[in-house]
């Protein structure tokens, strides 16, 4: 059943704010993480409400107050998170690096100790609608899921990354990690029972497996290339790691407990460099390239990251959200919990 975006948004901002989130942290993480369910990345929207209100009421995520500013240095700045909501760090981050690199030509800002902060794509609207360049790398020094290449036991997390490029027309909006899987899709492909129709993880063991409950045994993620050309995903993920934890000054050395997140985000002005107008030319060639290659298959066209995740959110913002099955009775069951109404379905 569909339900109506700013309705489920406001639902989610009073279960934040009824589990004691200050209201600006509730509203970014209600925003966020309905912002994931839009574009379709449905581990990484309000199925993690539940788990979000534990961390609230276990004093995991810290629920008021402001990030210690390390350094700045117009164009470079580093927060110590102090376990904020990610979502509202990671948004007020961006919006800051996106005013610096006006300023500046480019900035990056660094945020170690966050709490998690959910689908990195949620966020990149915030620069590519005022036509700037931005990435974003996250890292979680408390997991270790992804092992490192020719070994056995897992080292890194996931380790995404995500681009925003502004184009003509729509943004580019690319979303990858250094693993080919993560955590939160092994964990529900469990509760469902189903295997991976590849081998994507490792048992204990180093063997292969497309079995999810591997990753509960002693097992780990495969790092992206997998057993053949895993290296790729390996230098990835130090890269990622020393981008976010590395600058950050805090990370897996300090052995951090519970759930926590090291992000860095850079922000570009095309006027800074080249223009504008000559950038947008560069990327509208290029994506007019991308989308004229000749597809392996006719029925499914060449398309640009991030254009499936743009239909889906304008889909659901005319037509209503609908939630992956079971997020619904999980946010109901919180509703009745907190004593919140829940919204009605559209009919």
């Amino acid at each position: 059943m569909p339900y109506d975006a700013d309705a489920m948004r406001d639902f989610a901002t009073r279960l934040f704010i009824a589990a004691g989130l200050e209201a600006d942290k509730a509203v970014a993480v209600a925003t966020y993480l309905l912002e994931a369910d839009l574009m379709g990345h449905t581990t990484h929207g309000l199925a993690l409400a539940p788990w979000y209100l534990r961390g609230i009421e276990d004093g995991v995520m810290t629920k008021a107050g402001a990030p210690e500013v390390v350094s700045d240095r117009g164009a470079a700045i580093c927060w110590r998170g102090r376990r904020l909501p990610g979502a509202w760090l990671t948004s007020q981050g961006l919006k800051l690096a996106c005013e610096r690199a006006q300023t500046h030509g480019t900035a990056t800002l660094v945020i170690g100790d966050s709490h998690h902060i959910g689908a990195l794509a949620a966020y990149l609207h915030i620069a590519t609608d005022q036509g700037l360049l931005a990435s974003i790398a996250s890292s979680s020094p408390s997991g270790a899921q992804v092992a490192p290449f020719g070994g056995t036991q897992g080292v890194f997390t996931p380790d995404p990354v995500a681009w925003g490029i502004p184009a003509p027309g729509a943004p580019i909006l690319i979303d990858i990690s250094a693993s080919i899987t993560t955590a939160n899709m092994c964990a529900r492909m469990v509760r469902e029972g189903r295997t991976y129709p590849h081998d994507w993880l490792m048992d204990s063991e180093g063997s292969p497996t497309r079995d999810p409950r591997a990753l509960s045994e002693g097992g780990s993620l495969l790092p992206t290339g997998g057993l053949d050309h895993g290296q790729k995903g390996y230098g990835m993920a130090l890269s990622v790691e020393a981008l976010t934890q590395g600058l950050a000054g805090y990370g897996r050395a300090d052995a951090p407990a519970g759930t926590n997140a090291a992000v860095t985000i850079s922000v570009h002005d095309p006027q800074a460099f080249g223009g504008v107008d000559a950038f947008l030319r560069q990327m509208g060639w290029l994506a007019d390239a991308c989308r004229a290659s000749h597809p392996r298959d006719p029925a499914h066209p060449v398309r640009l990251p991030g254009q499936a995740a743009l239909a889906r959110k304008a889909e659901a913002l005319a037509s209503g959200v609908r939630f992956y099955p079971g997020i619904v009775d999980d946010l109901a069951a919180e509703a009745e919990r907190y004593q919140l109404d829940f919204p009605a379905p559209l009919i």
